[in-house]
């Protein structure tokens, strides 16, 4: 987010989840905000996968901060799994069917 190589709807959607994804821990009781922060990162993982494809640079454009951003965004993207298998189990903790 910081190297202003991918566009701004890959910073405001992964910041937007991470906000919700807030509002689910402080509101422990709400399956609204469970259902909302598993949906929202389901929607990232696909909308980060195009923005991986559509705007990675070639190889003699990377310079060693936007490899380790790109790097950055990759394990994030590699990440989101293991969050929406976690996510799903604290939805059916809550009382999600």
């Amino acid at each position: 987010c910081m190297n202003y190589m991918f566009p701004p709807s890959y910073a405001w959607g992964n910041f937007s989840v991470l906000a919700v994804g807030i509002w689910a821990i402080v509101q422990r009781d709400s399956l609204d905000a469970i259902t909302m922060l598993l949906t929202g990162l389901l929607l990232t993982v696909l909308t980060d996968i195009i923005h991986l494809s559509i705007f990675y640079p070639p190889n003699k454009y990377l310079s060693d901060a936007k490899r380790f951003s790109l790097g950055m965004a990759i394990f994030s993207l590699l990440l989101k799994p293991v969050s929406c298998y976690l996510v799903y189990r604290m939805y059916r903790e809550r009382g999600g069917e």
